[in-house]
C-alpha cells in the first residue's frame, strides 16, 4: 500500500507540473482579451453537454456569473442553479443576487411589499409558528384557568419574537424553518416580508451577498 500512495503522489505532482507548464498567464492581458478566453473555455466545456446547442448562451452566463464574484473572497459554490419546469434552455438567465424558489405561504403573503430598496434583511433558524405538543410533551394542569395561562405563554412567547424582529429594523424575514400564519399576517400589517423553510445554502449565500 506504500508503495501505491507514494506512486498516487508522484503521478499527481507530475499532472500538476505538467499543467502548468502548459498553462498561459492571462494577468497581462486586457479585461475584455480576459473575458474572451474564459468563454472559449466555457464553450469547449459545454461541448459534449445537453446543453452543447445552446452553448453560446450559457457560456456567457456562466463567465458572468465568474466574474461577478469577489474572488478571491467568495468561493464558487456561491452561484446558486435553479431548475424552473417548463419554458426553453434559452429562457434561462442569470440574476444579479439571491434567488430562491417560491416557498409555501399563509393568508396574508400577497399582501407584503415585494420590492425594498436598501432593505435589512433578518436570517434566521428558528420557528416561528405555534404548533402542537410533541407527543412525549406533557402538562398538567388542574383547572381551565391554568390551561389558558399555558396557551397565553405560548402566544405571549410567540409575539415577543415577532415585535424582537420588528424592533430591529428588519423589512425582510427569511428563515430556514416554518413561519406560520400567524406571523406572516404580523409581518404584512407592518410592511415586512418573510419566507420560511428557505434552503440553508440560499441562507448562506445571503448572508455573504
Amino acid at each position: 500500500p506504500r508503495i501505491i500512495v507514494r506512486a498516487i503522489r508522484t503521478a499527481g505532482k507530475l499532472a500538476v507540473d505538467k499543467v502548468k507548464e502548459l498553462s498561459v498567464k492571462i494577468d497581462n492581458k486586457s479585461p475584455e482579451e480576459q473575458r474572451d478566453l474564459l468563454q472559449k473555455c466555457a464553450v469547449t466545456a459545454m461541448s459534449s453537454k445537453l446543453i452543447h446547442q445552446q452553448k453560446g448562451h450559457f457560456s456567457k452566463m456562466v463567465v458572468d456569473a465568474v466574474l461577478s464574484l469577489d474572488a478571491p473572497l467568495l468561493p464558487l459554490d456561491m452561484i446558486g442553479i435553479k431548475k424552473v419546469s417548463g419554458g426553453a434552455l434559452e429562457d434561462s438567465f442569470l440574476v444579479a443576487g439571491v434567488a430562491f424558489k417560491k416557498t409555501f405561504s399563509y393568508a396574508g403573503f400577497e399582501m407584503q411589499p415585494k420590492s425594498y430598496d436598501d432593505c435589512k434583511i433578518a436570517l434566521l433558524n428558528i420557528e416561528l409558528e405555534l404548533k402542537a405538543e410533541r407527543d412525549n410533551a406533557e402538562v398538567r394542569v388542574d383547572n381551565v384557568k391554568e390551561y389558558q395561562k399555558v396557551v397565553d405563554a405560548e402566544w405571549q412567547i410567540l409575539y415577543e419574537k415577532l415585535a424582537t424582529l420588528h424592533a430591529s429594523g428588519a423589512n425582510v424575514v427569511l428563515s430556514k424553518l416554518p413561519i406560520g400564519d400567524v406571523a406572516t399576517q404580523y409581518f404584512a400589517d407592518r410592511d415586512m416580508f418573510c419566507a420560511g423553510r428557505v434552503p440553508e445554502e440560499d441562507l448562506r449565500r445571503t448572508q455573504r451577498a
